[in-house]
């Protein structure tokens, strides 16, 4: 593993754990070069699974597309960076066994493991999932939201 810092590929592992379903792997680097470290994430590498766009078209699913969105809804909110990686780890596991999967499905169940994390993230993510156009679109959410 190479160093983000340096680049040096003579690295230590200083810690290692699961996460709560077992899936990923966290560890706990230390540069031998600068003594900077850094984690990094293991998991199982998915089986090839494609996503049915709303147009009908068919494109490889890209777990870093999914991470992208939840970062940008959780901008400038107290959601910490594991708390990401396990809500796309998580999201990933439900989808284990799927050869397709329509992106309606995975929209919906990124909004409902986002829900659980952080509301406000949870109605940006589904401002732009949803393709909200008035504050009525987000008035109706928060109000379904509360009446949950």
């Amino acid at each position: 593993m190479k160093c983000p810092f340096c680049r040096s590929d003579n690295d230590r592992v200083i810690e290692t754990r699961t996460s709560d379903d077992g899936i990923v792997i966290r560890r706990r680097r230390i540069c031998q070069a600068c003594d900077r470290r850094f984690t990094t994430y293991e998991r199982v590498e998915a089986v090839n699974l494609s996503v049915i766009k709303r147009d009908r078209s068919r494109v490889p699913f890209d777990r870093n597309k999914i991470r992208q969105g939840v970062e940008r809804a959780c901008w400038k909110r107290p959601v910490r960076e594991s708390q990401i990686s396990e809500l796309v780890a998580e999201l990933e596991t439900s989808l284990e066994g799927e050869t397709e999967v329509e992106s309606q499905k995975i929209g919906e169940m990124t909004m409902a493991l986002l829900r659980r994390i952080d509301e406000i993230a949870y109605v940006r993510f589904a401002s732009v999932y949803r393709k909200f156009n008035t504050a009525k679109d987000f008035s109706d959410a928060l109000v379904t939201m509360f009446n949950e």
